[in-house]
């Protein structure tokens, strides 16, 4: 199965070094992660997951108000599940080799640790790993009222037809879907499609909302899967659920 659609996932970095941030996120970038957010301690972790909704948070264990596992644990109690995860997946940075730091953060249920300085490509491969692990019962093939989306390879299919997805309209999807039967704020959706400054978006939003309908329903003006939500948002009601 192709898991490419497994980097769209929002993936939150924790660490006061700037420069190692810095590195991460380049390195995460060039290999097609783009749904990045980083923090520099606790308070502003906190705040940003707050709206991000991380699904994989990679932590450093010595922050400078606190320590990666009580960041952990408090964002284990904020951020909801997700209906397609059962934990929040997590990563420990450390510099420093202790087996008690080790066995603490595995403890507490994290799913892998690492020692700085760490090579690039480990990194990559160990955050890939979690999350073929953690989201193995994602189902990247939804079925809505008129057709099934594929995410794995960013298309639609209503009868006969397969209608491709641009990278916009499959940003807005996933976030649809990540909340399936739920509301999604217009903010939170101009984020997830334009980034950390969705302002001004909102006319750009409807119109991508219109032609996702226009793929994914059968009578775009009268939808049964992608509901507008009056002076809210948007919910995406997906079959079997």
């Amino acid at each position: 199965m192709d898991r490419d659609y497994l980097k769209e996932k929002r993936i939150l970095l924790v660490d006061d070094e700037q420069e190692l941030l810095d590195m991460v996120c380049s390195i995460l970038k060039e290999e097609g992660y783009q749904n990045l957010c980083t923090a520099s301690c606790m308070k502003e972790a906190m705040e940003k997951a707050a709206v991000f909704s991380p699904e994989l948070a990679v932590l450093d264990v010595m922050l400078p108000d606190g320590s990666g596992f009580e960041l952990f644990e408090k964002l284990k109690q904020s951020i909801e599940p997700s209906p397609l995860y059962e934990d929040f997946p997590v990563l420990f940075l450390t510099a420093c080799g202790e087996d008690e730091d080790k066995f603490r953060g595995l403890g507490l249920g994290a799913d892998d640790y690492m020692v700085k300085p760490f090579l690039p490509r480990e990194l990559i491969l160990r955050i890939g790993a979690i999350l073929r692990r953690s989201y193995k019962n994602e189902e990247p093939q939804v079925k809505l009222a008129d057709s099934i989306v594929d995410f794995s390879r960013a298309e639609v299919r209503r009868g006969s037809q397969t209608i491709p997805l641009t990278a916009k309209e499959f940003a807005l999807l996933s976030a649809l879907y990540r909340n399936a039967g739920r509301i999604v704020t217009i903010d939170a959706l101009c984020e997830a499609a334009w980034g950390d400054n969705p302002f001004g978006y909102e006319n750009s939003l409807m119109a991508h909302i219109r032609r996702i309908r226009e793929k994914i329903e059968a009578e775009p003006s009268h939808p049964k899967s992608l509901l507008t939500v009056k002076g809210l948002g948007y919910k995406l009601l997906v079959e079997g659920r």
